[in-house]
């Protein structure tokens, strides 16, 4: 076999073998940045999105948007206050499903 030969089946396997393991996405692209600390009313509350963990992002991440303003915060999913708010749309869900 001769050099040049060589040369380039050494070049098209590194080239191969390097971008095998490569991931699709290196970045994380989680929707939540900063977790609100702000007190809210459930009453006040217009939507709440709930976005589970998955393989862009590893957290999971509630979204509440407020009635007046429009505002989206994101809330700690672990606090207790969203715990229970979570509980209660559970429950009012359960209600109207037959």
């Amino acid at each position: 076999m001769n050099q040049r030969a060589l040369l380039i089946f050494c070049l098209i396997f590194l080239t191969l073998s390097g971008t095998q393991g490569m991931p699709l996405s290196r970045t994380v692209r989680c929707i939540c940045i900063e977790i609100s600390k702000k007190r809210f009313n459930p009453k006040s509350l217009e939507k709440l999105e709930i976005i589970p963990a998955s393989q862009s992002c590893q957290h999971i991440e509630i979204i509440a948007t407020m009635k007046k303003t429009g505002e989206k915060r994101c809330l700690n999913p672990e606090s207790k206050a969203v715990e229970n708010l979570l509980k209660a749309v559970s429950k009012e869900r359960s209600k109207r499903s037959p």
